[in-house]
């Protein structure tokens, strides 16, 4: 087991270990006493792995309801996030109450939106069963929902109150999905560790799972720690994103978000170095890393269909957008740049 605390707006633990989803309901228990607890979760991730949570709940003497919305990015729209927030009202969740995110990324920003707008703010736990959502998208208190103009256009920024990651709900995982999250541990070992790079470089992240679900964590906590609302350095976090987010609006969403994130991370490097900015050139390493992991690493799209889905990107601010570049593995940097620039760094990431 490891622990990784949190000390942002608000102060809070991520439990790194395998089998403890048994142990839900006395963990929630010590800590929180008896509520009511809200499960929001997705109908694959209901079918697999609430029966044991709700189980470990009932049993501490917590009462259960449950929301299950269908699996994919169309659940993540207003429609059913303000059927969620009826649903909590109609149940009569309080203040005091918990909210449960289970599952992956989309449930985990749906679930955590809707806690930090029912009653202006309840409780949220979050009980991530993906790699993506243990490394990345269950810590650090971003929320949000679609809007029909892009992703993740409407949230807040709500820490949750504890996070129970519980690796062996990864051995379960398809093939693709597994590798969407490595995706985003690519990520980390670009912007901040040679090590973890390393590590999915010789193929060796599910012998060290535990391993390298800490250390990501460590670098995001780390950065929300410095840079909670996302104005400085937690940008870094971003490595791999305005390029995917494009890339993911062009596909209209059938492309992942691992997917477009492999080449989005593909697409900064050639840039980077391309335009001098670069020590030097890692894309080669990084193509045969994300491959491994039957990741794409070339862009469908021509430059201008990107460009038109970026103008979108939330990272923009007015006539600048910031970019993430690599200068090694290990090192990135933030480069802002004028709109009407990005044309060059589009087409020098193709």
């Amino acid at each position: 087991m490891a622990i990784v605390t949190v000390n942002a707006s608000k102060s809070y633990d991520v439990v790194i270990s395998p089998y403890i989803l048994r142990n839900t309901g006395d963990i929630l228990k010590d800590k929180f006493g008896v509520k009511t607890n809200c499960i929001i979760t997705d109908e694959t991730v209901d079918s697999m792995y609430s029966p044991v949570v709700v189980e470990s709940l009932e049993k501490s003497g917590h009462k259960v309801v449950k929301y299950v919305f269908p699996v994919g990015e169309n659940s993540k729209g207003a429609e059913n996030f303000v059927n969620i927030l009826n649903f909590l009202a109609s149940n009569k969740l309080t203040r005091s109450d918990i909210i449960i995110a289970l599952g992956g990324g989309i449930p985990g920003d749906v679930a955590g939106f809707a806690a930090a707008t029912y009653l202006r703010g309840v409780k949220f736990v979050q009980i991530p069963t993906t790699l993506l959502a243990c490394v990345d998208s269950s810590v650090g208190g971003k929320t949000a929902i679609n809007l029909d103009e892009g992703k993740n256009l409407a949230g807040a920024f709500y820490q949750p109150d504890l996070v129970l990651c519980d690796y062996s709900t990864l051995e379960t995982l398809p093939d693709h999905v597994f590798s969407d999250g490595v995706a985003e541990v690519v990520k980390y070992g670009v912007i901040k560790d040679e090590h973890l790079f390393n590590l999915a470089e010789m193929n060796l992240l599910k012998d060290k799972m535990e391993e390298v679900i800490e250390r990501c964590v460590s670098i995001k906590r780390d950065i929300v720690n410095e840079d909670e609302r996302d104005m400085g350095v937690r940008q870094l976090l971003n490595y791999g994103h305005t390029y995917g987010h494009a890339i993911e609006k062009a596909s209209n969403y059938t492309l992942s978000h691992g997917s477009a994130v492999a080449i989005g991370m593909c697409m900064a490097s050639k840039a980077a170095y391309k335009l001098g900015f670069s020590d030097e050139d890692i894309t080669d390493r990084l193509v045969e890393t994300l491959r491994l992991y039957n990741l794409p690493t070339q862009c469908p799209y021509d430059v201008e269909t990107l460009i038109n889905a970026a103008l979108s990107d939330k990272k923009r601010q007015g006539e600048k957008i910031n970019l993430v570049l690599p200068k090694r593995i290990g090192e990135c940097f933030l480069q802002t740049i004028d709109v009407k620039d990005l044309e060059k760094y589009f087409e020098a990431g193709m």
